[in-house]
């Protein structure tokens, strides 16, 4: 029986240490934070990277699209992640 791959478990960006990168695999939650986040470019597909965090962990500052987000604790955890190498081949 041919083995499955399977893929990389998804978490939070806030699981994120400061230097990795991850590819955003969801936006979770309702509403205008969700919009937003969206807005700013933290979209499914988006490569991410965790540039700083705060002494008591919040905020957050990321790196997306080329732009510099500071972000709350309760927003990055809004977004679902894989480790960046868990890009599809036939991803662009």
């Amino acid at each position: 029986m041919p083995e499955v791959a399977s893929e990389p478990a998804a978490r939070t960006l806030r699981s994120v240490q400061a230097g990795e990168r991850a590819t955003v695999a969801s936006v979770s939650g309702r509403g205008p934070t969700r919009r937003r986040l969206l807005e700013m470019g933290v979209t499914p597909g988006a490569i991410v990277k965790v540039e700083r965090v705060a002494p008591l962990g919040d905020p957050v500052e990321v790196s997306v699209r080329g732009s510099r987000l500071t972000l709350r604790k309760a927003d990055i955890d809004m977004v679902i992640v894989r480790p960046v190498g868990a890009i599809s081949p036939a991803s662009p």
